[in-house]
């Protein structure tokens, strides 16, 4: 049983591209919820500090971590009981989002820090980038409190964090698959951005991963 558990704890990335899809598949079932929605977002936090702290434990990384990602671990507890408070989706989304993407990028220095490729970054290459999904979702309701009815679909222009983050993933990964569109020119330039993202992060981070695997086994 030490021996699964200390496997498990080698791989911290895979815990936290698990806990992610996990949140993902569960939101739909207990996203309504306000005790559902605050335990989904306690959760996915967690296993985003404690993968972060596991492959980058430096005195920067930890400040960050306990300074941005504590009060936006607090927000993510008042959403659910506020959810139509702008206040307090707007400050969330001003605290989750730069956290999202210093973790982001934690796991970007850790998949490139060296030049061997282990387990756990190909499972880091997976968190980066659902890591940054999540980011641009919180800009995304940043945005839509600013800006209202920046994002528009059959249904209105008011779309809860789920519906932002199926934007989210669609844009950066360029499958045009999403049914909500960008009307506004604030929420068109953030988009575009993420558009950018997607593509530099499939032609820099996988390309090298993969050049790197091809290369150990030559």
């Amino acid at each position: 049983m030490k021996r699964r558990l200390d496997q498990l704890l080698a791989h911290p990335s895979a815990i936290l591209l698990a806990a992610q899809l996990l949140q993902v598949l569960a939101w739909p079932f207990l996203g309504g919820s306000r005790i559902g929605g605050a335990f989904l977002g306690v959760i996915g936090m967690l296993a985003v500090g404690s993968a972060v702290l596991a492959v980058r434990r430096t005195p920067v990384v930890s400040r960050v971590v306990f300074f941005l990602g504590g009060p936006a671990m607090l927000l993510t507890l008042l959403e659910p009981i506020f959810p139509t408070s702008d206040p307090v989706v707007l400050v969330s989304g001003v605290l989750h989002a730069p956290f999202y993407f210093y973790v982001s990028y934690a796991q970007l220095r850790y998949l490139f820090h060296d030049d061997e490729v282990t387990t756990d970054e190909y499972f880091a290459t997976g968190a980066a980038f659902t890591v940054v999904a999540w980011g641009f979702a919180y800009v995304f309701a940043a945005v839509q409190v600013v800006w209202p009815s920046s994002f528009s679909n059959a249904g209105g222009f008011e779309h809860t964090f789920f519906e932002l983050l199926y934007l989210s993933f669609s844009t950066l990964t360029s499958v045009g698959l999403s049914d909500i569109v960008a009307v506004g020119a604030q929420a068109r330039s953030v988009l575009m951005v993420e558009m950018m993202v997607g593509v530099f992060y499939v032609a820099m981070v996988v390309a090298r991963m993969v050049g790197l695997t091809m290369m150990r086994r030559r």
